[in-house]
């Protein structure tokens, strides 16, 4: 069975989403930005999920971290806890 290893960052809004989003393109560090922004529990491991199948997420977390390219951050994407900036470091 397919497993992945993600982090994200969980923003209350698309605005706020889109703004962390242009600090990672300029090079800022996932995992600082995470503990900084993120309203996850998972802020505090720097946005790290850990190791996960599909279905274990919402379908549209999974269809980011099962389908789009790996080391590459995507979103805002919504779901009800938010908006989601989604970096799936390896995929097995």
């Amino acid at each position: 069975m397919a497993k992945e290893c993600a982090r994200h960052i969980l923003l209350k809004t698309k605005e706020e989403a889109e703004k962390i989003k242009q600090q990672l393109a300029k090079g800022g560090d996932f995992a600082k930005l995470a503990k900084k922004h993120s309203t996850c529990s998972s802020a505090k491991r720097g946005g790290d999920l850990g190791e996960f199948a599909p279905g274990k997420m919402l379908k549209a977390f999974d269809n980011v971290v099962f389908k789009k390219p790996v080391l590459k951050v995507h979103g805002p994407v919504k779901t009800k806890f938010g908006y989601h900036l989604i970096e799936t470091i390896y995929r097995t």
